[in-house]
């Protein structure tokens, strides 16, 4: 459930980036951060390893304007895409109100990309969440690559509810704001009580 603060007039959202690691996860927000203007973002706070992964998440508010009086944020987040950090996805799961799950179209990430929507399905139940009870969109990335699966055997494998889905080259900025705009739109429809 967003965060209402009723004294200084403020709704916040919570949108969560899930999938595994390397996927692009960190590669969206970066690019959604450097296309915004400074008036509208904030800092984009990244902690990551050697290696450039995300070890816990990367938070970056984004100012919506105004809804019903009260100035709208989202607060962006990315999970860690390694098994090992289970316990820091749950937690950044909480209070999650959208969440854009980032497959890997090469192939050999197939098995990889059904374990982590399987792990974060796993992961809400501890909220007593389930994908019914929180807007979410998909987001096929790296369709560039030669090894990219057709978008068919990634629907099949991995939209089984039939949610929005959408090819992107996050490295290049492709599809990253069609997604944003999407899960957007439904985590402010959800909030006004639409579907």
């Amino acid at each position: 459930m967003a965060l209402v603060n009723y004294g200084t007039k403020e709704i916040t959202f919570k949108l969560v980036y899930y999938g595994t690691g390397l996927g692009g996860k960190t590669t969206n927000l970066k690019i959604i951060h450097s296309q915004l203007s400074p008036q509208t973002r904030g800092e984009l706070v990244s902690l990551a390893t050697e290696t450039e992964r995300t070890l816990f998440f990367d938070f970056m508010p984004l100012d919506l304007g105004s809804i019903n009086g009260f100035k709208a944020r989202i607060s962006m987040y990315t999970v860690p895409g390694q098994e090992e950090y289970n316990k820091s996805r749950k937690l950044i799961l909480r209070d999650v109100d959208g969440i854009v799950f980032v497959a890997d179209s090469n192939v050999t990430r197939s098995e990889e990309n059904q374990k982590s929507l399987a792990n974060m399905m796993e992961n809400l139940k501890e909220y007593r969440l389930t994908l019914d009870d929180i807007p979410w969109v998909l987001q096929y990335n790296k369709r560039d690559l030669t090894t990219a699966m057709d978008v068919e055997r990634m629907e099949a494998e991995l939209n089984h509810m039939k949610v929005p889905a959408f090819e992107a080259v996050a490295m290049e900025g492709k599809g990253v704001f069609a997604t944003l705009k999407s899960i957007t739109k439904l985590m402010l429809n959800r909030a006004r009580g639409g579907d």
